[in-house]
C-alpha cells in the first residue's frame, strides 16, 4: 500500500479531533448566541444584526478562494495547512472576545463595532478553519479512513457544541453577576484560552502525508476551471450552503423559542445539550453505514428523514415538552451520519479532481466548504433576523401571536423543508462505492510511480 493511504493512529485521530472542538468554542457562541447577545443585550436591532451577517458574506466570496489559494501555495517544513493552525490561533481567540464587547458607542457606533468584529473574526475563522479542513484530506489518501478520520473530528466538534450550547448562557450569567455584558465577555476570555491550547495539541499531533503532483506547475486559472468543471463538488457547495443556512436559521432561533414561547430561557441549554448527545451517540455509525449503503445515500436519506422530524417539532404545544425533546432527539440521531459525509465527500472531489486532471488543489476546494458554511450562517443570520421583523419581533417584551408562530416555524418548518430539499441535488452526485474505489487505486498507482522516479 502506499504510504499516503495509512491507516491513522488514535492518537492522531483525536489530536485533529481537537481542532474542531477549538473551533467551536468560538464558533457556536456566534452560531447560537450571536443573534440574541446583538438584540436583548448589545441592543442593535435584529435586521441590522442579519444584514450585517449577510453583508459579510460578500466579503467570504473574495476571502475564502484565496485562502485556498494561498494555503496551496504554502510549503513550510509543517506543510501546506498546519501552519495557519499555528499562526491564526491567537489572533482568532482575541477577536472573538471582540466580538462579544459592548463599548457604549451610541446606536451607530455600535453597529459599526459589530460589524468590524464580526467580519474581522470571520475572516480570521476562515484563515484557520479552512486549512484544517483541508489537512483531514491530506493526513491519509484512504476514503474510508477519512470517513473515520471526520467521525472523531465531529464527536469533537459535538463535544465543544455540548459545552458551549450548554454551559454559556449559566457562565455568563455567573460572571456577569446580573450585567450580561460583562458575562458574555469573561465567558469568551474562557472559551478562548480553551481554544487556542486545543489549536495547538492539534497542530503538534497531526502530519500530512498527501502532495500534489511533483510535476503540479502553478496554473490557477486551470486550477478554477477544473473547480467549476468538477460536478460533484458544485452539488456539495449548493448542499452545504443550504444546509448551513438551515443550522443557522434553527439554532439562532431556538433562544427566542425557549424564552418568549415556552416561557422557560434555562431551558434552552438542556434543549442543546440533549440534541448534542443525540448526535455524538450516532456519529460513529456513520463511517460503517457509508460503507454498506454508500456515502451519498447515507446523506440523502439522512436529509430526507431529518427533516421531517424537524417539521413535525411544529406540533408540540408550549407544555409538550416531552414530545419536543423526542423529536428533536430523533431529529439530530437521523442528521448526525452526514455531518461528517460532507467533509469526507468533499476530500473525494479533490481526489475527483486530481483523478480527472492530474492537478490537486485541496485548499480550493476546501474553500467551498469554509465558504458554504459562512455563507449559509451568514444568510440563514440574515433571514433569520428578517424573519423576526417580518413576524413584529420585540425584544425583552411579551410577544403577540403572529411573532410566536414565526418563532416556532424558525425552529421547525423552516428548517426541515430547507434539510429535505438537499435531497434533489444529492440524487445528482455521481462519486460512488466504485468510482471511490477506482479513484484511490489509480492515484496510489501514480504516486508509487512518481515516488521511484
Amino acid at each position: 500500500m502506499n504510504k499516503t493511504a495509512t491507516k491513522l493512529s488514535f492518537k492522531e485521530k483525536v489530536g485533529y479531533g481537537l481542532g474542531d472542538t477549538a473551533s467551536h468554542f468560538v464558533w457556536d457562541m456566534v452560531g447560537f448566541w450571536i443573534l440574541i447577545f446583538y438584540t436583548d443585550t448589545f441592543g442593535i436591532s435584529a435586521a441590522a444584526a442579519g444584514t450585517i451577517m449577510l453583508i459579510a458574506r460578500f466579503w467570504d466570496m473574495i476571502s475564502d478562494p484565496i485562502m485556498g489559494i494561498i494555503a496551496d501555495k504554502t510549503n513550510s517544513r509543517w506543510g501546506k495547512f498546519r501552519p495557519y493552525i499555528l499562526w491564526m490561533a491567537l489572533p482568532y481567540s482575541v477577536l472573538a472576545v471582540l466580538t462579544f464587547t459592548t463599548p457604549d458607542l451610541g446606536q451607530t457606533g455600535k453597529i459599526i463595532w459589530a460589524g468590524i468584529t464580526y467580519f474581522s473574526l470571520m475572516t480570521v475563522f476562515t484563515a484557520i478553519n479552512l486549512p484544517y479542513s483541508s489537512l483531514g484530506a491530506v493526513m491519509t489518501s484512504d476514503s474510508y479512513e477519512r470517513a473515520g478520520l471526520n467521525s472523531y473530528r465531529f464527536i469533537f466538534a459535538f463535544i465543544g457544541q455540548l459545552i458551549v450550547s450548554g454551559t454559556a448562557l449559566t457562565l455568563a450569567k455567573y460572571f456577569g453577576n446580573g450585567d450580561n455584558a460583562k458575562g458574555y465577555q469573561i465567558t469568551l476570555i474562557l472559551f478562548s484560552i480553551i481554544s487556542f491550547i486545543l489549536f495547538m495539541i492539534t497542530f503538534k499531533t497531526t502530519k500530512e502525508r498527501v502532495q500534489p503532483p511533483k510535476e503540479q506547475k502553478e496554473a490557477l486559472k486551470e486550477d478554477f476551471r477544473n473547480l467549476i468543471k468538477n460536478r460533484p463538488w458544485l452539488i456539495l457547495f449548493i448542499v452545504g450552503i443550504i444546509s448551513f443556512i438551515m443550522f443557522a436559521v434553527q439554532n439562532l432561533s431556538i433562544a427566542y423559542y425557549f424564552k418568549y414561547y415556552i416561557g422557560k430561557e434555562e431551558n434552552v441549554q438542556l434543549f442543546n445539550v440533549i440534541g448534542t448527545i443525540a448526535l455524538i451517540v450516532s456519529i460513529p455509525f456513520s463511517k460503517s453505514l457509508a460503507k454498506k449503503f454508500g456515502k451519498k445515500n447515507v446523506f440523502l436519506a439522512s436529509s430526507l428523514i431529518s427533516g421531517l422530524f424537524f417539521i413535525l417539532l411544529y406540533i408540540p404545544g408550549e407544555k409538550d415538552i416531552i414530545s419536543i425533546y423526542i423529536l428533536n432527539i430523533l431529529a439530530k440521531m437521523a442528521y448526525a451520519p452526514a455531518v461528517p459525509l460532507l467533509w469526507t465527500m468533499l476530500a473525494d472531489t479533490a481526489d475527483y479532481s486530481e483523478w480527472k486532471s492530474g492537478r490537486r488543489s485541496t485548499g480550493l476546494v476546501f474553500s467551498a466548504a469554509t465558504f458554504a458554511q459562512k455563507a449559509g450562517w451568514g444568510i440563514g443570520g440574515a433571514l433569520a433576523g428578517w424573519l423576526l421583523v417580518l413576524f413584529k419581533f420585540v425584544p425583552n417584551v411579551e410577544q403577540t401571536e403572529t411573532a410566536l408562530t414565526g418563532i416556532k416555524l424558525m425552529i421547525s418548518v423552516i428548517p426541515g423543508i430547507l434539510y429535505m430539499s438537499c435531497a434533489i441535488f444529492l440524487f445528482f452526485y455521481t462519486i460512488d462505492k466504485k468510482t471511490c474505489e477506482i479513484m484511490q487505486k489509480d492515484l496510489e498507482g501514480r504516486r508509487v510511480e512518481e515516488s521511484v522516479t
